[in-house]
């Protein structure tokens, strides 16, 4: 299935709308499959124009384009992203691993299902610590993710993926 970016201004009742290149299904009579619409902020199309342009799998590009969604101040899970991907959280879990778009395309913002941090960049710490749990706190904290004492996140995940 094609997919196609809706773009929302802040600010602004006007939404621009983008075919990303990907390959397209035809049916028996040659017509193509109609195109997915998904809303992210404008400010996200230079990141969205770089996933599109690279050359990485599709399954990759499909969660990468999916993280584009997850307005910043909020956080979302691998289990959710998973669901709307119809993936396993794993499978998930790797392709943010190999995000090289980080943190412009934002795989900092998604947790484990309880709040927990989680990995960044690939690595989850024994104890929860190290330098990419720290950059990813650092990373949340900056965007007004609250995070407990106990290095959980608060507050409800961002389920709203279309």
């Amino acid at each position: 299935m094609a997919v196609g970016i809706k773009r929302k201004r802040v600010g602004e009742a006007q939404e621009s709308s983008v075919s990303l290149p990907q390959k397209t299904i035809k049916s028996a009579s040659e017509a193509a499959t109609p195109v997915k619409v998904i809303s992210v902020p404008e400010a996200m199309e230079p990141q969205l124009q770089r996933i599109a342009a690279s050359n990485r799998t599709p399954f990759e590009k499909r969660v990468w384009t999916s993280l584009c969604q997850i307005p910043r101040g909020h956080v979302s899970t691998y289990g959710l992203l998973s669901a709307h991907l119809k993936s396993s959280p794993r499978a998930v879990g790797n392709a943010l691993r190999r995000n090289p778009f980080a943190p412009q395309v934002p795989c900092h913002r998604v947790v484990a299902t309880g709040g927990a941090l989680g990995g960044f960049k690939g690595k989850w710490p024994r104890d929860g610590e190290g330098i990419t749990i720290d950059e990813k706190r650092r990373l949340l904290r900056a965007e007004g993710v609250r995070i407990d004492e106990r290095g959980r996140v608060l507050g409800t995940p961002w389920a709203g993926f279309v």
